[in-house]
């Protein structure tokens, strides 16, 4: 009987917390400003911007519908758990036992919900992906990143474009660029951007001895439309190339591949997973412009930090994560400080923990 009215009184005082941290008249008027806004005949004019602006309504009102309905059950087991006897509150803890548990799930998912604040949360994420120092040891380290992202996004049921793929001569990748398209994509991933360290027994030395790797990741969001970049047709080369695969049929004969650079930036966007030179183009233009205006973002930021003092150039030595593999087995944010045993789990892509980790730590740093 106690445990059950801990329980209940520990669940009110974390949905109190969740309520202190959103304005919930701020919310619902958001809401009512987005459905406003979807009447708009002019808005289904742009079927992309019609779809974004109900994808975020919807998400308002299913965080705002959440927080009403976990926050009134509570509500209604704290009263009948003060006003019954001893006999009865043992059944209403059996009776409740599935909705409590399901009541727990909710207010956790509500926590983690609160972690989204960034601007582009809600937007797709290209990741980068490039094996950094360590010869073939690290190109087959990029390609075990990789692969944890794409086993984390199936997971999530999130869809993936590889735009491109650069094998390593011997074994792995020396870069990949892919697009995962899912709800918070970026909001979950944008704290993977950093160098990634790895600690094993080289299986490409015959002497098998440790061998330190690392691999560089590269987090965007995806703009796409979302953004006017005006980009001089002189300030860009283009060149087509012949795609590159595995071999056989998969290495297409034609030069369809796109590779766009930017000389004023220094950019260069390669895009070959269609079969279409122009579609790899368009492609291509698209995450060039997200990646000026991430550019841009990066600088302003750079400059707020350096008035602030804490500005921290972006070199090799800044390691995100490292993760070990001899002569024990770990995997640890360097940031946060959170620790998991199991790495082939963590590389098999059950992520979302380490990745929530880091939300919770950039929020609690912002506050």
């Amino acid at each position: 009987m106690v445990d059950f009215k801990r329980k209940i009184q520990d669940l009110r005082i974390s949905m109190s917390e969740i309520i202190s941290m959103v304005d919930l008249e701020e919310l619902k008027n958001e809401i009512n400003s987005l459905e406003e806004k979807s009447q708009s005949p002019d808005l289904w004019k742009d079927g992309k911007k019609g779809s974004k602006l109900m994808t975020i309504l919807a998400n308002k009102k299913s965080f705002y519908k959440n927080i009403d309905q976990l926050n009134s059950s509570l509500e209604t087991y704290f009263q009948l758990s003060q006003e019954a006897n001893q006999e009865d509150i043992s059944i209403l803890e059996k009776d409740s036992k599935e909705d409590i548990e399901s009541i727990e799930i909710g207010v956790e998912a509500l926590k983690t919900e609160l972690q989204f604040s960034g601007e582009y949360d809600n937007f797709d994420a290209l990741i980068t992906v490039s094996g950094g120092a360590g010869g073939v040891d690290a190109q087959d380290w990029a390609s075990m990143i990789l692969r944890m992202y794409l086993r984390w996004a199936d997971k999530r049921k999130f869809n993936v474009d590889l735009l491109t793929n650069s094998p390593g001569e011997e074994a792995g990748i020396k870069s990949a660029l892919i697009r995962i398209k899912g709800e918070k994509a970026f909001g979950f991933l944008k704290g993977e951007k950093g160098v990634h360290r790895l600690v094993r027994l080289s299986p490409f030395n015959s002497a098998n001895l440790r061998h330190t790797s690392f691999a560089l990741v590269e987090v965007i969001p995806d703009f796409q439309d979302s953004v006017d970049v005006e980009i001089n047709n002189d300030d860009l080369k283009i060149e087509a190339f012949k795609a590159s695969g595995a071999g056989g049929q998969s290495v297409q004969k034609n030069s369809s591949a796109v590779r766009l650079t930017h000389r004023p930036s220094g950019i260069v966007v390669s895009v070959q997973n269609e079969r279409s030179q122009s579609q790899n183009k368009n492609i291509a233009m698209q995450i060039l412009k997200s990646r000026l205006v991430d550019l841009e973002m990066q600088k302003n930021k750079e400059k707020e930090d350096e008035l602030k003092g804490e500005f921290v150039s972006a070199e090799w030595g800044n390691q995100v994560r490292s993760y070990v593999l001899h002569p024990y087995t770990l995997v640890k944010d360097v940031r946060t400080g959170y620790e998991v045993a199991d790495v082939n789990s963590v590389l098999d892509g059950d992520i979302d923990q380490i990745l929530v980790e880091f939300l919770r730590f950039s929020k609690k740093s912002l506050n």
